[in-house]
């Protein structure tokens, strides 16, 4: 497996990641063994990193991973296990909310150690910023659990450029996370340079686009089961059957060098700088093999442009949120 040196968290990382919010039901049912299943798969790949948060599945992600880790006490220094707070939900009318406030992260950040079954996580996200709280105090909380020993890096989720300049001048940012495709190219407006400049790796997340990206889209008669998909406006008719037949093109070309859409799709954003590591999900071991081949067969110069010369920037149907979820998420340019 090929590796990514992660200079603020001094360590090699692989550079394709486990993203386990697919082990929460996010994009279909998923059990505990075939978590475990793609877990053991990923050790024996060469795959060290796991990137959960509280919410997937409502704690079941960081659980699963916590008994496999239980099962299998080599794992934990195997892996380096980053985890997410700041959302949240209301338990009386599950209304999200989202929180900066340094007890509330503290109190979720606890139940995520408690979870795993770790004294500390490797990689602590704030998943997403809330109105009340600057960046300058978050990273004071950020810090202060760096110094208690509860978490050994910083990482922050879908932020503006100008958020991570901020961050930096309160203390490192080990990493910063948002969603990069060929479906999603906003962070070439100023995030992935920034990122560089300071020396934050530059985490992707849905690197296929949420399955558009692939030889197996979802259909539309399928996401009305999908909670999570079926607010999405790239997943809502007619998008879904524009970007479908859009993404045609890509998939003949990923036939004609003897790689899936998926491969290709995860090779294009690794290619796009050493300072990418990329986190797809996935909830079966084929498809992880698929992530694995993309690693270790970068692009050409030339596919790199193929790709770009398909799907060209702005091809995609419908924004990446619905309404509801770009709260929090920082937009920018």
């Amino acid at each position: 497996m090929q590796t990514r040196h992660i200079p603020l968290a001094n360590t090699e990382l692989s550079a394709v990641g486990i993203g386990a919010m697919s082990f929460a039901d996010f994009y279909g049912p998923v059990t505990e063994e075939q978590a475990h299943a793609i877990l053991d798969k990923a050790r024996a790949s060469g795959i060290n990193h796991i990137d959960t948060a509280n919410i997937y599945g409502r704690g079941n992600s960081e659980t699963f991973i916590g008994n496999y880790l239980k099962a299998h006490p080599g794992a934990r220094d195997e892996f380096f296990i980053a985890t997410k707070a700041g959302i949240g939900s209301k338990p009386e009318t599950k209304e999200r909310f989202f929180s900066n406030e340094p007890s509330y992260l503290r109190g979720e950040l606890e139940k995520s150690l408690g979870r795993l079954g770790i004294d500390c996580v490797d990689l602590f996200y704030i998943h997403r910023r809330d109105r009340e709280h600057s960046i300058e105090q978050v990273m004071e909380t950020l810090m202060r659990f760096k110094e208690e020993g509860l978490i050994k890096n910083i990482g922050l989720s879908e932020i503006a450029p100008t958020t991570l300049e901020r961050a930096w001048s309160v203390g490192p940012v080990t990493a910063v996370q948002s969603e990069y495709s060929l479906a999603t190219r906003s962070p070439e407006l100023g995030l992935l340079s920034r990122c560089q400049r300071l020396g934050t790796t530059f985490v992707a997340f849905s690197p296929v686009g949420r399955s558009i990206l692939t030889d197996k889209p979802r259909l539309p008669h399928e996401v009305p089961n999908l909670p999570w998909l079926k607010t999405n406006p790239r997943f809502l008719s007619p998008n879904l059957e524009f970007n479908i037949e859009a993404v045609d093109p890509l998939r003949e070309y990923a036939k004609s060098l003897g790689k899936t859409t998926a491969q290709l799709a995860v090779s294009w954003v690794l290619s796009k700088s050493q300072n990418i590591i990329t986190i797809p999900g996935t909830r079966s071991v084929e498809h992880l093999e698929a992530h694995i081949r993309a690693a270790n067969e970068p692009l050409t110069e030339q596919q790199i442009q193929q790709c770009e010369d398909i799907l060209e920037v702005g091809w995609c149907h419908g924004d990446r949120y619905s309404d509801a979820n770009w709260l929090g998420p920082e937009k920018y340019c």
